[in-house]
């Protein structure tokens, strides 16, 4: 069953496996410890400790191992904010961060009153440096920007950010999750974290790097272990895998990334191709190459990923369709993207060519599938049962009020063919996604969205007809 979603958890390298296997053996002791198996213990850590060190590109003594990638963005933005609390409590983080970067803001803005800087992307995601150092401000006592996003996969412009802060002595904290297996994170970064089991380490391993300099004091429990910042015992087991298999992509990161790079070109190609009315999403070539984004109009996100798992594909999405709360992810609202049939396919190491061949035959039946149980037009128009016309003025009103992603959109393609040009559809919609998916709807189609306005019991989206 080919797996596309590496960017969540990828597979365990076999070389990772390996070094787990022969660490149980060895590294059950207390590396803190003078006796035999405590020394034992503690070459194994410090060798790995170094070997991340080097693929980091910091000091070994400037790096300390963590439970998670989550654990190390808020021990870092935690003991930062911590030491540099003189200075100020504002926080400035780019509006795509990972959640945990978000999470952890929030929280520091609710315990301290910490303004929470939030700067906006381009429609592909990324921040410019210019905007990103204008939101720097005298109270700033951290920024954060992630090396590449986890959803769309673009690259973030780390090294220009990383001089604009240091230009103004704010330490930068890189959320390095995506993109540690593909290679070091240039600039002059201050802290760095990452997570073992995005590049095929085992679950329940992080790292943070804190250069020397930067103002630091933990927070919350501590002890002796990892320099203060990371208490509890550590298990060096997972922790040696870890260092092993980052070590191990990192030399074959290259060819790899070439290969799969080409087979995610072919998918940002043909799947615009196969499928009507669908939105790649993400920088077509400052992006990693393993990812590609893609969102389909009148598709509901979880039944498709359902049709996706029933032909043996497992993918990932950002769409309202698939989560709990009903909202759109927040990097697509951040982007301003559709955001409805949200797919997300993040290729592991080794996918043959031939999964991928598979998937672009699959993904067209598929879609197809989903769109004709959810009644979508085939067409520019069609019967809309909700609708109530004006006709001196032109303009239909398209009850959705109770209606989820996609139910709006589809109503309102469903009856836009009856307007004339000039005219104007108004969506009542109570679904957050709409917000969203309608402007997208028009981008897409090339008519004009004139704007929201609040309405009883919910929003009224107003759509100009202009061709």
């Amino acid at each position: 069953m080919p797996y596309f979603d590496a960017a969540s958890s990828a597979p365990l390298h076999p070389v990772a496996r390996q070094a787990l296997q022969a660490s149980l053996d060895e590294g059950w002791a207390d590396p803190a410890r003078l006796y035999r198996e405590g020394r034992r213990a503690g070459l194994l850590l410090d060798a790995a400790r170094e070997a991340a060190a080097e693929a980091v590109g910091c000091r070994p003594d400037e790096l300390v191992f963590t439970p998670s990638g989550t654990h190390a963005v808020h021990a870092g933005m935690s003991g930062v904010l911590s030491g540099r609390r003189r200075v100020g409590l504002g926080v400035t983080v780019s509006a795509v961060e990972h959640s945990s970067v978000l999470h952890a803001a929030a929280a520091h803005e609710a315990a301290t009153g910490g303004a929470v800087t939030e700067v906006p992307v381009d429609r592909y995601g990324a921040v410019t440096p210019d905007t990103y150092a204008g939101a720097l401000r005298e109270d700033t006592a951290l920024a954060c920007l992630q090396s590449a996003n986890h959803e769309v996969g673009t690259e973030q412009p780390v090294a220009e950010v990383a001089e604009a802060c240091r230009s103004r002595g704010v330490p930068l904290l890189v959320d390095a999750a995506q993109s540690l297996g593909w290679g070091p994170v240039e600039g002059a970064w201050s802290l760095l974290t990452g997570s073992a089991h995005k590049w095929g380490g085992p679950g329940g391993v992080g790292l943070l790097a804190v250069r020397k300099g930067v103002r630091f004091a933990p927070r919350g429990p501590a002890d002796e272990r990892e320099s203060g910042r990371s208490p509890g015992f550590p298990n060096i087991p997972a922790i040696v895998a870890a260092a092993a298999s980052l070590r191990a992509v990192r030399a074959e990161a290259a060819a790899e990334a070439a290969r799969l790079r080409a087979l995610v070109d072919r998918i940002r190609a043909r799947v615009p191709e196969l499928v009507p009315d669908v939105e790649v999403v993400g920088h077509p070539e400052h992006r990693l190459p393993h990812l590609v984004t893609f969102s389909c109009l009148y598709v509901d996100g979880e039944a498709l990923l359902h049709e996706l798992d029933r032909a043996d594909f497992s993918v990932s999405s950002g769409s309202s369709c698939t989560s709990s709360t009903l909202t759109p992810s927040h990097v697509l609202r951040a982007m301003g993207v559709l955001s409805e049939g949200n797919v997300r396919v993040s290729l592991p190491a080794g996918t043959p060519e031939a999964e991928v061949d598979r998937f672009l035959e699959v993904l067209p039946g598929v879609v197809s599938g989903v769109r004709e149980k959810l009644g979508a037009p085939t067409g520019s128009g069609g019967p809309g049962a909700a609708a109530g016309a004006d006709e001196a003025g032109g303009s239909l009103v398209v009850d959705a009020l109770g209606r989820r992603c996609p139910i709006p959109v589809i109503e309102l393609a469903k009856v836009f063919g009856e307007v004339p040009v000039g005219g104007t559809v108004t969506v009542l919609s109570d679904d957050e996604a709409a917000r969203l998916d309608i402007p997208a709807w028009c981008e897409m189609r090339g008519q004009e969205y004139v704007g929201e306005r609040p309405a009883d019991h919910g929003v009224a989206y107003v759509v100009r007809r202009v061709s």
